[in-house]
Formats: C-alpha cells, structure tokens, sequence
C-alpha cells in the first residue's frame, strides 16, 4: 500500500479508518470473534478447505506453547497459560465436533471426505494400515490421559494448593524486609503484586488442567462414536459392506483422532512443564544440564555400566559401546571444567595501591542490637520493625518528610541487652533493655515505690523502673507509664531521629520532593528554580525549618515565601527561613497550641530584647549573637527558672521574642537542650489564643 499511497496519504487513510480498527484480530473484539468462531464450529458446518486451515493452525499452536513452555525463566512469565489451555481445548473440541459432522455426513465419499489434513493423518501416517493406526492411536490417547494429563493435574492441584498456604508467610516476609530497610516501598509494592499473580496462576493452573483431563475424556467418547456412528451410517444410507465401512469411517476417525491427540499431547507437556518447574530458577535446559552434569563421578559410572552391558552375551555391542563413549567423555569434560575452576579460585595477592580507595554506602539511619535483644526484631510477633514501620510513617504525616530506611542488625561486641543507634555510621544514642520486663515511668517525686529493678528512662531521662509483666496493672493504677521494651526503644529512636532530621533531607531527598508535588505546583517550581533560588539554597531553607521541627508538608505555601523572600533582596538563608515561617503561622500556632485550647508562651522582657538586639554584629545578612559570658549564664538561669515553673503548672511553653533575635536565642537554647520552642511574634497567628505563662 506504500508504494500505492504516500507516507502521509496511508496515515490520514488509517486515522480514517480509526473507528473501525477495533474490530482487527488484535483488539478486544478481535479476541471475541476468535472465540465465537471457535464456538460457532459446535453448531454450523464448515467449508474442508477452513477445517485444514483450522486444524493446521491447532497444530501450530500447540508446538508453540511447548517451545515457550522450555524457555521459560519462571513459570509467571507464560500466565497467559491457563486461558491458552482454554481457548486451544475449546478449539479442539470445535474441530473434533465439526470433523465427526463431516466423517457421518459424507465418510461414503472417499478418505478426503474430512478434508486433507485428515485425509493425511488416516493414511500417509499410518501406513495404510488402519489396525496400525488404531494402535498407534490408542497408545497417545492412553500416554495423554493416563500418564500426562494425570500427573499434570495433580501437580497443578498440590502448587495451588501450598502456595495458597505459603502467601501469608510470604507476605509477612515482604513486610519485614520493608521495616528493616532491606527494600523500599516501590520494590515492596512491586513483589506484593507478583506474589498475587503468583497466586492466581497457581489457581488458574489447577483450574484450568481439569479443561485439559476433560479433553482427553472427550476425545474418547468422539473416537467411539465415528467408529460405530460410521459404520451404522455406511450401512444403512450408504449401503456399503461391512468391510468397506469399516475401513472407510475407521480410517477417518483414527486420522481425526491422531490430528487433535497429538496438539492434546504437545499441549498437556507444556502444562506439566510449566506446573512442574515449581522453584526452579531459570531456563529448563540450563538448569537439566548443570545438574545432570555437574559431576563427573556420576557420568563415570554410567559410562562404566553402559561398558559392561556392552559385554554381555545376547546385548548389542555397538548401542551400548556408543552411550559408553558418550558418557566417558562427558565426564572427562566435567572432570577438566572442574579442575580449571578450582585453579581459577586460587586467590592471588596483589601489591597495595594507594590510588584505589573503597567507597561503601552508608547505612542512613542503623538500629544495633544485642543478641538478647534479636527476639524483639525477628519473633512471632515482630514488635520492633512493625513499630519503626509506624515511626517513619507518623514522621511523614507530622513533618512531611519520609525517613530513610532503617536498618536493624545484631552487634556481638554489645552487652546482651544495649542497643545503640547510628546516623550515618556514627554512634547518635545508646541504652539497655530488659526484653522480659516491662518499664515503668515513675509519674513524681510522690510516686509510689514498686518492686523491680531501678532504671532510668533512655529517652527523657525520667526515672523509672524494670517491673515483671504481671505488675503492669498495679503500676497503673498509681499512674505509673508502663511500656513494653520494643516502645522505649522506639520511643528513644524517634526522638534521636527528630533531633537530627534535618541531616537527612540531602539534595537527591529534596529533588525527590519538588518532582513529587502536583502538577499544577511544577510551574511555580519552575519559575523559581534555578533563577530565583538554587534546589541547595532550597534545601537548606528546609533543612532549618526541619531542624527546628517545623512540618514541610505544605510544600506550596513554602515555595511561594521564598518567592517573596528572595523578591523583596534577602540573601541570607535565615532571613529566608523567617519570612517563611511568618507564612507559616497558622501551622506552627497550631502545633504549639495545648490542651486548654491556647498557646502558653514566655517573653522577653524589654531589657533583655534591647541587651540581645545591641549584642549583634556583623553585616547585614549575616550578623551573630556577641553576648557576653556572664550575661549568656544570667539568661540561661532564669529562662531554665521561668520553664520549669511552666511545666509545673501542666504548660509546655513557647519562648517568644522579636524577630530580630529570634534565631540567634534558638540558637543558644538548641545548644543547652532545653526542648523549648522558640518563636516570633510575627509567628502567632492572628487567630491563636495566647497566655503568657512567664517572662524573662
């Protein structure tokens, strides 16, 4: 048609035509048509030269689906398979139905009655010889139903059937690999889906060879009823001899028989390969010849039994003598492959370069156990990796950003029962734990004294105590916490993870974000990166907002201060981040808000801004708190003072200054580890509620 129409005119012909290329065989309606012709079969009579075509093409496909069958890396990649088995029994079936119309139709009229492919197998492949050809016959219907189809069918039974079992072993595996950080989400998400077709598969298989048992079954009864419905057909409408009928409908119903036993046959050992691959990794023949001839001890010993029956009287010599030779050299082979490999392994020791250097990747985020402490990460009940599970997902809800991978392992050099955490290869928090015990966290001074093993909280230093499980109640009951060991351990992990989250957010981990936001923010992005500001710039503003756990989710509101920001000629990082939080404060009202409904805040007091203020020096854009020692101790005293007394009163109060020395204050309070907020006053949104609980 190219040569006939030009490259444009065939387009613009086929795009005319697109409406209608639907109904091509490689559509839907294609697939449907196939099957309603294949159906239709049952029902109408059809032309000898179709019936050829159809059986030639029966014949063919059955060769294929073996070929595919011992090519096959698993046995998911052919799972198409059960509804292939399906569709070709179904067509068998047709073609057994319409060739026994034609056989009792018209079987007077000559051995092509059925058409050629029939006419062929009834007569060229049996040599004539219709007692020959019914044996021949009998054998593959007896090889296909008793032996292939069988054995096919109870595989495909017992696979279903322990693989269902195995699924939520399986599933659990998936999980635990998820937790531990030995995979990620995508590559999680990818074998829970594999493992369902797997299932299904297996399900279908088992299925889908009873269509195949059903098939031999059938080509049974078909067989019987040409023999005798022929022979009651040349005799009576026919007026033929016995002899003559006999010959005619039984040559026809046996060359019938063998043109849809043998696609049976090649169809049942494709399924039997297929359901009998089971575990086995990789292709058929590769797998049958390494482990056949892996050895050479056992290709010996065939050779030297094909040798001695060579030798005895009555045998043939040459056969075995042949099969003998084969096997010695076989093994020969295997015994110089072996001997090269293990030559091959000799280890060689090269002179040291200093120009190479290793690089290892590090492991983000590491949990190290103790062996007595292995029971929380891989028992029954998983306690440990389901609760990291958890962490990193409350840490993406509460900060919008997800926490890499954490990985658990056991460290033989700790003590039995202390554990220690590393942030990117290095030592971030330690403690021990009693995996028998429950800990109990004293609730005060006035606490009453329980019976157990004194601790110390690892998270918040509280002191607590090591309680056996059946004192839980009692130590309830006089407002004790009581958490089980997996709780400490994570409990301490999360707050170790939120003091140093901002070392997490690396500039891939930012890229990832910006390609991660909805499409109608990419043009925003666009605009803004790399000529307002660069992805590092970026990811130190939101570094800073992570360092002092400020939630990044509302990535939209973000991305348009700094827009602002960098419009309106701030440089600096920090003057970035402070006008981004000043949009941000609604968010960070609310997450500062207690539970009377108002946010407690303690604030500077005039003297003390005007000292902080007149302390600054340095340019502009970069200007640093110079307070003096004694002043800085002063400050600090009081401010642990004016907290403490706070908390006493049941308020976790905010420090509120100007934003002038916002940062530089949140500086020195981060330093000392007091766990207190420091905001501005431009921060608190104009709808909070605020109670001033203390001032410096």
């Amino acid at each position: 048609m190219k040569g006939l129409l030009g490259g444009p005119a065939l387009d613009s012909l086929l795009s005319t035509l697109g409406p209608f290329r639907r109904l091509m065989p490689g559509g839907d309606i294609g697939l449907a048509l196939c099957v309603l012709f294949q159906l239709s079969i049952l029902i109408m009579p059809i032309p000898t030269f179709l019936l050829d075509m159809a059986l030639a093409l029966s014949f063919i496909a059955s060769i294929l689906i073996l070929l595919i069958s011992l090519s096959l890396e698993r046995p998911l990649d052919f799972s198409s398979l059960p509804t292939l088995l399906l569709l070709t029994t179904i067509l068998r079936l047709s073609l057994n139905v319409a060739t026994a119309r034609l056989i009792l139709s018209h079987g007077s009229e000559g051995p092509y009655a059925a058409g050629q492919v029939v006419a062929a197998f009834g007569t060229f492949l049996m040599g004539g010889d219709v007692v020959v050809g019914g044996i021949v016959f009998s054998m593959l219907l007896l090889v296909n139903f008793i032996v292939i189809t069988k054995g096919s069918s109870r595989i495909a039974e017992v696979a279903a059937r322990f693989y269902l079992d195995s699924m939520p072993g399986k599933q659990m595996a998936i999980d635990a690999d998820l937790s531990t950080g030995t995979i990620d989400e995508p590559t999680a998400r990818k074998r829970r889906s594999e493992l369902s077709e797997e299932s299904g598969f297996y399900g279908a298989m088992d299925g889908a060879s009873k269509f195949v048992r059903g098939d031999a079954i059938c080509a049974l009864i078909i067989t019987l009823i040409n023999i005798f419905g022929g022979l009651g057909m040349g005799l009576l409408r026919a007026h033929m001899s016995i002899e003559s009928a006999l010959s005619t409908y039984t040559a026809l119903t046996i060359g019938d028989g063998l043109v849809s036993q043998i696609p049976a046959l090649l169809v049942s050992t494709a399924a039997g390969l297929v359901v009998s691959k089971g575990a086995i990794e990789g292709k058929m023949h590769g797998k049958l010849a390494s482990q056949l001839g892996n050895s050479a001890n056992p290709l010996l010993m065939a050779s030297a039994a094909a040798g001695i029956l060579a030798l005895l009287p009555g045998l043939p010599t040459t056969p075995f003598l042949l099969v003998s030779a084969l096997a010695g050299a076989a093994a020969w082979y295997r015994f110089n492959a072996r001997s090269a490999e293990q030559a091959a392994a000799v280890p060689v020791v090269l002179p040291p370069d200093n120009n190479v250097t290793q690089v290892s990747l590090l492991d983000v985020v590491r949990v190290e156990l103790g062996y007595g402490l292995l029971e929380l990460a891989s028992g029954m009940g998983q306690q440990l990796p389901e609760q990291i599970k958890r962490l990193r997902r409350a840490l993406a809800t509460d900060l919008g950003f997800v926490l890499p991978s954490v990985r658990i392992q056991d460290n033989v050099e700790l003590d039995p029962y202390n554990y220690v955490f590393a942030l990117k290869e290095i030592s971030a928090g330690a403690g021990e734990l009693r995996p028998l015990m429950m800990l109990a966290i004293s609730p005060g001074d006035d606490a009453l004294a329980l019976v157990g093993e004194k601790t110390v909280e690892p998270t918040f230093g509280l002191p607590a105590c090591w309680i056996a499980p059946a004192l839980a109640d009692h130590a309830r009951s006089a407002n004790w916490t009581v958490v089980d060991p997996a709780t400490v351990l994570t409990t301490h992990l999360a707050e170790v993870v939120k003091e140093n989250i901002a070392e997490f957010l690396s500039y891939t981990e930012t890229q990832k974000i910006l390609s991660g936001l909805p499409q109608d923010q990419q043009k925003l992005v666009a605009d803004l990166i790399p000529g307002t500001i660069t992805v590092g710039g970026l990811q130190r503003v939101l570094q800073m907002l992570l360092a002092e756990r400020i939630s990044i989710r509302d990535m939209s509101t973000i991305l348009e201060a700094v827009q602002e920001a960098c419009a309106s000629g701030l440089k600096s990082v920090s003057a970035i981040v402070a006008h981004v939080r000043t949009r941000l404060s609604r968010q960070i009202s609310d997450s500062l808000i207690g539970p009377a409904g108002y946010v407690p805040v303690i604030i500077l007091s005039p003297e003390w801004e005007d000292t902080l203020a007149g302390s600054l020096v340095g340019p502009p854009e970069d200007r640093q708190l110079a307070l003096g020692p004694e002043k800085l101790r002063e400050l600090l005293d009081r401010l642990r003072v004016v907290v403490d007394s706070a908390v006493h009163n049941g308020d976790k109060p905010a420090l509120m200054t100007s934003m002038q020395v916002r940062y530089h204050v949140h500086s020195i309070v981060d330093r000392i580890r007091m766990n207190v907020p420091v905001i501005a006053q431009a921060e608190i949104h104009r709808r909070a509620r605020v109670k001033v609980v203390g001032t410096i």
